[in-house]
């Protein structure tokens, strides 16, 4: 099955591949591992910016994730050309810009996680870390990098 294809089936649209922020690129090849750097929803819509779950419901963060992932599967795209290429999503690691109190950042993740299953299945199925943070780049609600094994 073409990616690609899966992608739009499921009804998203794979952007372009953004430019990095800062000092640092989006990805670095070493063998046949990628490892994206930590990716972040669209800064031109204040609906993912905040803390969760006081300024962004969970909901609006999984939908965040899920947008990063597309994000994220774009520079992997530009860096190998085809995203069929990709034979494993190695590992994920999702940050989450949350109140002291707020326990559910595997949920938050779980945009993610589900996404890339639905689109790659088996090999889509990885490894994770979840976890709160007190404060992420420029106020968003959700980051996300990964490692991905291609041809």
């Amino acid at each position: 099955m073409n990616i690609e294809s899966r992608i739009q089936e499921l009804g998203h649209a794979l952007p372009e591949a953004p430019a990095p922020a800062g000092s640092y690129v989006n990805c670095v090849r070493s063998g046949n591992l990628l490892f994206l750097a930590g990716g972040i929803p669209p800064l031109d819509d204040e609906t993912y910016k905040g803390k969760v779950p006081t300024d962004t419901s969970l909901e609006t963060a999984q939908e965040a994730a899920r947008l990063i992932t597309l994000n994220r599967l774009a520079v992997v795209k530009a860096e190998i050309g085809d995203l069929d290429k990709v034979t494993r999503i190695v590992n994920v690691g999702g940050f989450v810009n949350s109140e002291p109190d707020f326990y559910q950042h595997p949920a938050v993740i779980n945009g993610c996680s589900d996404l890339l299953v639905e689109i790659f299945g088996d090999k889509g199925v990885h490894s994770r870390t979840a976890m709160g943070a007190a404060a992420l780049p420029l106020n968003v609600s959700v980051e996300i990098n990964m490692i991905v094994e291609v041809e």
